[in-house]
């Protein structure tokens, strides 16, 4: 292959550190949230501390999970695109009149799972969003509701759910059924990844918190992640000469690139 191209050189280098140097960093802390893993990756002078590494499950496979349990609960059946050959409109929250494709193509389970969370993570991109502060109910049920239409045309107003699902990136204890003592929220991965590198370097990583990862685009993420760095650092470190400062780049799931 080499030969062939013609190519001069090859050089092998982590995600991480391409995604810094994409924002101009050689040292900072990569907060990688993708879909099986949010990661916090401390990068420092172009290399990564592997001690630092801090990893959480809590990510999008997690998020999609919560939006199944919820349509579960909601009675609304995922139809792919692919099945439909025609729908109707309907009124709001009354059941989808479509019909289905009469000669439906040979598809794998595989592929059709694949089309059923291309459904999910729509639904996950236009619906939810993350409360700026932790998960209040009351709070959450006088927020503006949000429209949305499955394919095959059922649709209704979604309210405090959607801000109750990606809680749990952040508040693992506000999740049923899972033990948020021995899961890390978003703010907690960070600082703890953080806090397990050398303490001359910790003002250079918190003063560049870089976020990545298709979660990271999630409607108030970013908000929320920067008010509880806040909170858990002063505003400005011991060994600091200045405030914190925290990049948060967009489109942070291409960064890499």
């Amino acid at each position: 292959m080499f030969e062939h191209y013609a190519i001069p050189a090859f050089f092998l280098c982590k995600t991480a550190v391409l995604t810094a140097f994409a924002n101009g960093r050689s040292t900072g802390l990569v907060l990688d949230s993708g879909a099986t893993h949010t990661t916090a990756i401390p990068v420092h002078d172009g290399y990564i501390l592997q001690q630092g590494i801090v990893k959480s499950p809590l990510a999008g496979d997690f998020i999609s999970m919560q939006c199944r349990e919820l349509f579960q609960e909601m009675n609304i059946e995922i139809v792919p695109p692919y099945m439909i050959a025609a729908k109707d409109p309907v009124r709001e929250g009354a059941p989808p009149n479509w019909k289905k494709k009469e000669k439906l193509p040979q598809v794998s389970k595989s592929w059709h799972n694949y089309t059923c969370n291309e459904v999910i993570q729509d639904f996950q991109a236009s619906v939810l969003q993350v409360s700026d502060s932790p998960y209040d109910e009351q709070v959450a049920a006088q927020m503006p509701t949000v429209h949305y239409e499955m394919p095959n045309g059922y649709n209704t107003d979604y309210g405090a759910e959607r801000l109750r699902i990606p809680e749990g990136l952040f508040d693992p204890s506000n999740v049923k059924g899972l033990s948020g003592n021995t899961m890390l929220g978003v703010g907690h991965v960070v600082t703890t990844s953080i806090g397990m590198c050398d303490i001359d370097i910790r003002p250079g990583l918190y003063g560049s918190v870089i976020v990545t990862g298709g979660n990271t685009l999630l409607q108030g993420f970013t908000d929320r992640l920067n008010r509880e760095l806040s909170q858990k650092t002063p505003s400005s470190h011991p060994s600091s000469a200045g405030p914190l400062r925290r990049l948060f780049p967009t489109p942070s799931h291409l960064s890499l690139y």
